[in-house]
This record gives structure tokens, C-alpha cells and sequence, in this order.
């Protein structure tokens, strides 16, 4: 994989595609080069069962580190080797 991405659709369609209830704060024109560490808008279904578009951080922080990341941020995981990296548990 790459590492990129394009998000193609501003925010006010995904917050019609999804039935967000609730208007984000933020908004965000279509962006057509993402790299991993770049926040980026996500649909999320909370408790209530309501989704939630919220602004998150792509990547994958392990549970020891202590202060965010200190290298190169993990993004992909090998399906063959998820259960065997201690990063992915």
C-alpha cells in the first residue's frame, strides 16, 4: 500500500450520506493527497447509536507509547501477522 488516500466528497455530503444529526464544528473541502499523521474527517457510531463525524489523526499510536509517536506512524497491518505484532494487540 501506499500510504495515501483522497477524500473526493465535502463535508456537508457526508453529513447528508450519513444522517449525522449533529453539524461538526469543521469543514472540509475535498483533499486528493492524505498522508498518514493528517487529520481527516470520520464517521463514527457513538452509544447512542447516532453517527458523528469527527476530526481524527490517521494512524495507529501502540498502547506503551507514552507521548504519542516517536517514529514513523503505523497505518497498515499484515493480516498474517496482526495477532503475532505486539503493536496490533
Amino acid at each position: 500500500m501506499c500510504g495515501r488516500f483522497t477524500l473526493q466528497v465535502p463535508t456537508e455530503v457526508l453529513i447528508e450520506i450519513f444522517g449525522i444529526s449533529e453539524v461538526p464544528s469543521f469543514t472540509m473541502e475535498p483533499r486528493y493527497n492524505i498522508a498518514p499523521i493528517q487529520q481527516i474527517p470520520v464517521v463514527r457510531q457513538y452509544a447512542d447509536y447516532e453517527n458523528h463525524l469527527d476530526l481524527l489523526r490517521w494512524g495507529l499510536i501502540p498502547s506503551w507509547a507514552k507521548a504519542g509517536p516517536s517514529g514513523p506512524s503505523l497505518i497498515n497491518a499484515r493480516c498474517e501477522a496482526i495477532a503475532e505484532k505486539p503493536a496490533f494487540r
